[in-house]
């Protein structure tokens, strides 16, 4: 049985489903990094933060407390990554498995559903968490980079690179730190995709259900509303003067 073919076996109502949590992940992960958003995201609003910790690292002595902030950071990445293969070890098991399968599906449902249409389902949650893998992996190696760039910072405050290689550190950090938040957006969609099991109409609502908490943590939460209540962050200029 050809690729195609295997599809086919899917309803069209399916393929609005899938159709719809493609759409919701892509177009929220845009949403949420826009830059110039007028309500700008939590995602956005700790670029600023990250750039004022590492203009802190400049004059901070020792820088001890530094580096057991990205010593922490990286565990998390390191964390996460480790969970999702486990995870997708545990899937590609059952995906293996065509009688565990049919089990399940006679315990969700009274269809007569051929076990390659449940391979299929298990396989979208497997793409997340592969992807989401992906994003934790290089998060930590990125958080890696910014550990040696830090390191690389001159404890002369009046050195001329002091400040240009901060800001080096800053900008490498943000970007881990965005693929670690790509990668959270993976595993939210890995689980609301396990509700495909229970059909599209599921599959539908827990697409809407998802990318509503990831929008309200985003765009509406109490700590969004903390961080863009605090002072201004000081400028570069501001720094080094």
């Amino acid at each position: 049985m050809t690729i195609l073919e295997r599809l086919s076996l899917l309803t069209l109502l399916d393929a609005v489903a899938l159709a719809l949590l493609a759409a919701c992940w892509v177009f929220l992960s845009w949403w949420i990094e826009r830059g110039n958003a007028s309500r700008p995201s939590v995602t956005v609003l700790m670029v600023e933060y990250r750039r004022e910790w590492m203009r802190q690292l400049v004059t901070r002595e020792p820088r001890i407390f530094d580096a057991a902030i990205l010593t922490n950071l990286r565990q998390g990445t390191s964390f996460f990554a480790s969970g999702c293969m486990i995870a997708i070890g545990g899937l590609l098991a059952m995906v293996g498995n065509t009688e565990q399968i049919q089990m399940v599906a006679s315990d969700l449902t009274s269809e007569a559903v051929p076990s390659i249409v449940w391979q299929i389902k298990l396989l979208v949650v497997v793409l997340f968490l592969t992807h989401g893998f992906l994003k934790f992996v290089w998060a930590n190696r990125l958080f890696g980079y910014c550990a040696v760039v830090m390191a690389a910072v001159p404890n002369d405050i009046s050195a001329p690179t002091a400040y240009p290689r901060a800001a080096q550190a800053a900008e490498i950090n943000i970007r881990a730190a965005w693929n670690f938040n790509r990668g959270l957006r993976a595993i939210y969609y890995s689980l609301g995709t396990l509700a495909w099991l229970l059909g599209p109409y599921a599959l539908m609502a827990a697409t809407a259900v998802v990318t509503f908490i990831i929008w309200q943590r985003e765009f509406s939460s109490l700590p969004r509303t903390i961080l863009e209540a605090g002072p201004a962050m000081p400028g570069p200029e501001e720094t080094t003067s």
